[in-house]
């Protein structure tokens, strides 16, 4: 099996995420969770909270254009095609959830690329088989699960950090998926996730 790797900018943009999630405010956090009331009562400079929520929109778009490519391609048989754009509606929901928050924080949302230029990032071409679409997918899922959970430690509300463990329950739950797909084993120890 012929497997890719994440293209440079997305590790990049993964790894500033994470460095950067830290300051996440409290208020960005309540407007995400569509919790405005709690917002309210909360002070913070926002101008950073839109930075980091607009490098998590990234790669959230990047996340929907990688299923886009991997169902259009062909390679993925049913019911792995069926779960693809399952796992592609809910990374959609995770972008509005962000976008509306970006907009309440005043903020413009990053817009999404062409679907060409995703091609081109996630070296697109190399995918040769449904195996290799879901390496890819399964990587895009842990870089999305670790880079959420950097965030939590920031946050002193459980209400708040609820909110962003549910995000990275989520990409959790689709890297796990890909990998049984795939035929690996579980991660053989435990607090295998955000290390």
């Amino acid at each position: 099996m012929q497997t890719t790797t994440a293209p440079l900018s997305s590790i990049a943009s993964r790894r500033r995420f994470m460095g950067q999630g830290a300051t996440l405010s409290a208020v960005a956090v309540a407007l995400l969770a569509g919790k405005d009331a709690l917002a309210q009562g909360q002070k913070a400079d926002t101008s950073k909270d839109v930075g980091i929520l607009n490098v998590a929109l990234g790669l959230e778009h990047e996340a929907i254009n990688a299923y886009q490519l991997g169902a259009a391609s062909g390679l993925l048989q049913k019911p792995v095609l069926d779960v693809a754009v399952q796992f592609q509606g809910h990374h959609k929901t995770h972008r509005d959830a962000l976008i509306a928050t970006i907009q309440k924080l005043g903020g413009t949302p990053v817009a999404e690329k062409k679907l060409d230029d995703y091609a081109k990032a996630l070296n697109a071409g190399a995918l040769k088989g449904q195996a290799d679409v879901l390496d890819l997918a399964a990587r895009l899922e842990l870089g999305a699960t670790n880079a959420y959970l950097s965030v939590i430690p920031a946050l002193g509300d459980r209400e708040l950090a609820k909110v962003a463990a549910r995000l990275a329950a989520d990409e959790t739950m689709h890297f796990t998926v890909l990998n049984g797909a795939l035929g690996r084993p579980l991660p053989p120890g435990a607090l295998s996730f955000g290390a």
